[in-house]
């Protein structure tokens, strides 16, 4: 049996809820829904000068002095509704101008007010038929319908900036499957005269159809899905000049066609645009500069190289007191996310953050640098100061939990938002030399008339020994270690993905309660592979996704079965997505242990999932093709023998039809019994009120059978 290792700054890992007789258990909508069991919030918006900042309560936008805290009316939610004539349920998200203008979408509108006037400054309508709407700055929107991307100027004018009639060409619209940090296809200059845009060709991308029910007679849908080893979209950026109504393009010339490009980034005098150019076996990244106004290529800056995988994610942050410097966020140099200041006219690269653990820049604000760390712990988030000149470092946030935290725009305060796993959430104001500090909400307990059962976080070591991997577990109302209770693992284990973290019961999917409510032991434990812990700690799934993610999991459930009350005859083990492939490769790998299983939208071979994911992970069936073969479920089937319950949605784009139905028809063929619930209509995820009925049906085959 392993030895757990506790959270030093925890004191102690076992955190018990209401222990005193309560009211009642959740219900499943609750579990599910959480209607009525969100933690108070209080939002909070800085003005863009930083002279004050706003926070919403009951309807009420409070404008706030931030030296004093004193706070004054600015306007109401049903102010806002008789203005504009609208009938909105709840305060939209806003952001405020120096000025005082109040910009908010209400509807299909942008909406400009003067919340003190009480006045309409504009209010744009998006057009008809118009998606993934950008507000582009002076009067203009951006917009896309169909493949062609457009913009309307306050008058509601339509221009086309692309006018492709072949469908395989799609501009202004998220590429390579939202990977690299990709969300968007619109990048507005600094100038206000220019905007880039990705453009990517499908036309030898291979299609998948899916099958919509809705009509009498059925119809198929049909979606592009590049395949791992299979033909990919070609991506090129243009840069559409406003004034000029033209567009010229940036193509590079780096690798093959099927190259990636991300992080796009502008330069501040909107002169020069910066593209992270990957080439397609995602080894080698290079940072490119082009000519905003001919698309030329300038020179290349730098270069990331790795025999693994270069992962790039974040745009290049310009300094404002310098143009000729800016930060650059890798994990790819020195095994861990950190942060580089880079000189354009020396070349000279310098880490500014020298932890070993993973940070994120937060903003930049004169002589500061604020980010965020691990370095407290992989399950803990902070908020640093870096000092530009001596290069010391100020710690901004001293209680344990998770910090969530939004830096005036001038550089003196911040709030910080925060929880851990007794402390449901605290709001408090603060200024970003650390002197001053008051609190602004301290949130109740919205479980504490439930009967919560324990939950614990604490540590595993890794099944090589070599890592702390860090858990919770939620033990059964009034648990009673004399007995023995049945087990459910839930997993995902798969990368860009955290289950744990100090947060307010520890990041706790209220179903897991539910069931232990109801007499389970429920166990969540973050595997190698999962982010939050540096290169090699994530890198370590590479060419094989599932067997150290299996390995840690079997090494954290070893650990827990070492405990009388667990009954060793009765485990399961529950995942979606990454979680399902998890969950039947546990099940088939190892027979022994699990006794049921549900498994929820899962990759089943890793040649019908993505190019960009799968790629990087396990490359391709050409190059590593034993991989491929070690890690497909087809060939497990033959050893499936406990009750296994497959669900997936049918209309699902991200792991296709193919992964799940494939597995039945090896079972199928193999004689091996497995339980089958497509849910019609839905995508990847089930939502809304039906994912309700899903996890009643997860509960009731874990009742049935475990």
């Amino acid at each position: 049996m392993k030895r757990v290792f506790c959270l030093c700054f925890l004191l102690m890992t076992i955190c018990s809820y209401n222990t005193e007789a309560q009211e009642r258990l959740l219900t499943m909508e609750e579990a599910v829904l959480g209607t009525g069991l969100g933690v108070e919030n209080l939002p909070v918006t800085w003005r863009a000068d930083g002279s004050s900042y706003t926070t919403v309560e009951k309807g009420v936008i409070y404008d706030v002095n931030p030296k004093t805290g004193e706070k004054q009316e600015l306007t109401t939610l049903k102010k806002i509704n008789a203005l504009l004539g609208t009938s909105l349920n709840r305060m939209p998200a806003y952001s405020l101008t120096g000025k005082g203008t109040m910009r908010f979408y209400a509807g299909r509108e942008l909406v400009g007010i003067n919340p003190v006037a009480d006045t309409i400054i504009h209010r744009y309508a998006i057009p008809e038929g118009a998606e993934n709407p950008l507000y582009a700055d002076e009067g203009r929107f951006l917009y896309s319908r169909a493949n062609n991307l457009y913009w309307s100027d306050r008058e509601g004018k339509e221009y086309a900036i692309t006018t492709e009639t072949d469908k395989n060409i799609v501009s202004g619209q998220s590429v390579s499957r939202n990977e690299f940090g990709i969300a968007g296809g619109m990048f507005p200059a600094p100038d206000k005269f220019h905007v880039a845009f990705y453009q990517k060709d499908e036309s030898r991308v291979s299609t998948f159809p899916l099958l919509d029910i809705n009509s009498r007679t059925g119809s198929l849908r049909e979606v592009k899905y590049p395949m791992a080893g299979m033909d990919s979209e070609h991506v090129r950026l243009g840069i559409y000049n406003y004034e000029t109504q033209k567009t010229v393009w940036v193509e590079p010339t780096d690798f093959t066609e099927e190259r990636y490009l991300t992080c796009i980034s502008w330069a501040p005098d909107s002169k020069t645009i910066y593209i992270q150019v990957l080439d397609r076996s995602q080894k080698h990244m290079r940072l490119n500069a082009y000519n905003v106004a001919d698309g030329s290529f300038i020179r290349t800056i730098l270069e990331e190289k790795n025999d693994k995988y270069v992962e790039p994610q974040y745009q290049l942050h310009f300094l404002k007191s310098n143009p000729d410097q800016f930060i650059y966020t890798t994990s790819n140099r020195d095994g861990y996310r950190n942060l580089y200041l880079c000189t354009l006219s020396t070349g000279a690269v310098e880490r500014l953050t020298k932890v070993d653990a993973d940070v994120e820049l937060v903003a930049e604000r004169g002589r500061y640098i604020y980010y965020s760390s691990a370095e407290v712990s992989p399950v803990e988030k902070h908020l640093f100061r870096l000092d530009m000149k001596t290069r010391k470092t100020l710690r901004l946030t001293p209680d344990a939990g998770w910090h969530t935290v939004n830096i005036s725009p001038e550089g003196s305060y911040f709030i910080d938002t925060y929880s851990s796993l007794t402390v449901p959430r605290v709001v408090r104001f603060a200024s970003t030399d650390g002197k001053r500090s008051r609190e602004l909400l301290r949130a109740a307990d919205p479980s504490a008339k439930l009967n919560y059962g324990s939950i614990e976080l604490g540590t595993v070591k890794s099944a090589d020994g070599k890592y702390d991997n860090y858990y919770r577990l939620i033990k059964p109302h009034n648990f009673d270690p004399t007995k023995k209770y049945p087990v459910i693992l839930y997993v995902y284990g798969g990368p860009h993905s955290q289950m744990v973290t100090n947060t307010f019961q520890a990041q706790l999917r209220r179903w897991e309660m539910y069931m232990a409510q109801r007499g389970y032991v429920v166990f969540v434990m973050d595997n190698r592979g999962t982010t939050n812990r540096g290169l090699e700690f994530e890198q370590a799934i590479h060419r094989q996704c599932g067997k150290c993610e299996m390995a840690d999991q079997i090494a954290g459930l070893n650990w827990l079965l070492g405990h009388d009350w667990c009954d060793r005859d009765r485990v399961g083990v529950h995942g979606w997505s990454y979680g399902g492939f998890m969950t039947i490769s546990l099940m088939t790998n190892y027979p022994e242990i699990f006794k049921v299983g549900v498994a929820g939208g899962p990759v089943i071979d890793w040649k019908w999932y993505e190019v960009m994911y799968g790629e990087r992970y396990m490359e391709n069936p050409e190059t590593n093709p034993e991989g491929f073969a070690s890690t497909s479920l087809i060939p497990m089937a033959e050893k499936l023998q406990g009750k296994l319950l497959i669900c997936q949605g049918a209309i699902d784009a991200t792991v296709l039809w193919q992964h799940s139905l494939s597995f039945v028809r090896a079972c199928v063929v193999k004689g091996v019994q497995v339980d089958y619930f497509p849910y019609p209509c839905h995508e990847h995820n089930v939502m809304g009120k039906d994912r309700v009925h899903l996890m009643q049906k997860v509960t009731n085959y874990f009742e049935d059978y475990l």
